[in-house]
C-alpha cells in the first residue's frame, strides 16, 4: 500500500467515525433501533479503515488525526445539528487539540 492510500484510508476512517459518533446521538441511547445500526456499521468501516491506514502511517499519526480532527467535526456537527453551544472555552480547547495533531504529525515528519 502507498502512503497516499494509506491518507485516503485515514480520511474515510474520520468520516465513518464521525458518522458512528453522530448515530450514537440520534439512537439515544441505542432505543432507536436504525440509528443504532449505522452506530455498529460506521464505526466497523472506520476501524476497519484505520487498520488499512495504519499500514502506511504510524498509530500516533493516525490515532491522533483520528480523534483530534474527529472531535472538531462532532463539536461543529453538535453546533450545527443539535444545537450545542459552543463556548470560548470549548473552542480554544478545539484549537488545542487541532494544533496538538499538527504538532504531532509535524514532529514526526521531521525526524
Amino acid at each position: 500500500m502507498t502512503f497516499s492510500e494509506s491518507w485516503w484510508y485515514l480520511l474515510i476512517a474520520i468520516a465513518f467515525g464521525v458518522l458512528g459518533t453522530t448515530s450514537m446521538k440520534l439512537s439515544h441511547g441505542l432505543k432507536k433501533w436504525k440509528p443504532s445500526v449505522c452506530l455498529i456499521l460506521f464505526y466497523l468501516i472506520s476501524f476497519a479503515a484505520l487498520t488499512l491506514a495504519l499500514e502506511g502511517i504510524d498509530i500516533s499519526i493516525v490515532y491522533a488525526i483520528w480523534s483530534g480532527i474527529g472531535t472538531v467535526f462532532v463539536a461543529i456537527i453538535g453546533y450545527f445539528v443539535f444545537e450545542e453551544k459552543i463556548s470560548v472555552k470549548k473552542s480554544l480547547s478545539l484549537l488545542l487539540i487541532v494544533l496538538g495533531v499538527f504538532g504531532i504529525h509535524l514532529t514526526n515528519a521531521l525526524q
